[in-house]
């Protein structure tokens, strides 16, 4: 994508108006794995897609606490999120330690949005490659923010960022009104709902790359699943659900959706891995007959029938 010399540093407007290193920047979140946001009157929700550099590699963290009230998801460069989480980690403790309160959602999320947009004007300084989901609770109840490296920061009801998620928002788009007055579990449910959109014909959620953060009262539904209640659900503290701790809920959203609680079997996902071979295989062949046939005209003529003519 190369712009000229409209694109060499991060400052410099092009004629349309435009600073493509900031562009580039946008580029980069929507490399990243999917991310999820809903919120309701009473909680907020964020679903992630962890990926996994190999098959002998862990799933990487998509989900960061930055407070008892405040939790985020990422896409995009995971160095520029452990950069900027620990800002916010330092603007939430200075909060504590010099009012005695918690910051206020808002407040903390336009202080990385100024953070950001500063290097989107000062020479020398790259954009961070990173977007942020923020959900966060203060007295006026949940609330969910979009975090994008050009500096700007919107409040949402439902969003999603990264990989396909324009599939996610499609989703999000036609059943938004359901989500003001949606209990925890049925939040989840459209959730992973929209989540799933985002997968790849192939994939499916398992408790393997899905990760789930709530802020809210507990529910027994979802909160009682566990052996031991931690006390950030009692509280109604941000707290992150991942591998086998979203079993429970996992197997909950698909038989709402009417399928096999375990989700697809080993022998099926072979049958369909069979008939993707079986489709290469055979289309191998009509490559090859084509080849013949080119072949075949392209042969020179032998001497009977240079005779002949």
């Amino acid at each position: 994508m190369f712009r000229n010399s409209y694109d060499s540093d991060n400052t410099t407007f092009s004629p349309q108006g435009k600073l493509h290193q900031v562009e580039y920047a946008l580029e980069a979140v929507k490399q990243g794995s999917a991310a999820i946001g809903l919120r309701s009157a009473t909680h907020a929700v964020l679903l992630t897609l962890k990926r996994s550099t190999g098959e002998l590699a862990t799933y990487q963290k998509k989900l960061i606490r930055i407070d008892d009230h405040v939790g985020i998801a990422i896409a995009g460069l995971t160095s520029d999120a452990r950069v900027l989480s620990n800002s916010m980690r330092q603007q939430a403790m200075s909060s504590r330690m010099l009012y005695g309160r918690p910051i206020p959602v808002a407040r903390l999320v336009q202080g990385i949005a100024d953070k950001a947009q500063n290097n989107t004007q000062v020479y020398g300084r790259r954009p961070y490659g990173v977007g942020f989901l923020v959900i966060g609770q203060d007295e006026t109840g949940p609330h969910l923010y979009e975090f994008s490296p050009a500096g700007t920061a919107f409040e949402y009801y439902a969003h999603s960022i990264g990989a396909r998620s324009q599939s996610a928002k499609t989703y999000l788009e036609e059943n938004y009104e359901q989500f003001e007055h949606a209990d925890l579990p049925a939040l989840i449910n459209h959730g992973l709902s929209a989540l799933h959109d985002t997968l790849q014909q192939d994939k499916h959620l398992s408790t393997a790359n899905t990760s789930i953060a709530i802020i809210g009262p507990p529910a027994e539904a979802v909160d009682g699943q566990a052996a031991v209640p931690s006390g950030a659900a009692r509280r109604g503290f941000f707290r992150v659900w991942e591998n086998d701790d979203v079993d429970g809920v996992l197997r909950a959203w698909r038989r709402s959706r009417g399928e096999p609680e375990d989700g697809p079997s080993e022998q099926e996902e072979a049958v369909e891995g069979g008939e993707a071979a079986a489709a290469g295989v055979a289309a191998a062949p009509s490559a090859e007959q084509a080849q013949t046939a080119e072949g075949s005209e392209n042969t020179p003529p032998t001497e009977g029938d240079v005779n002949m003519e």
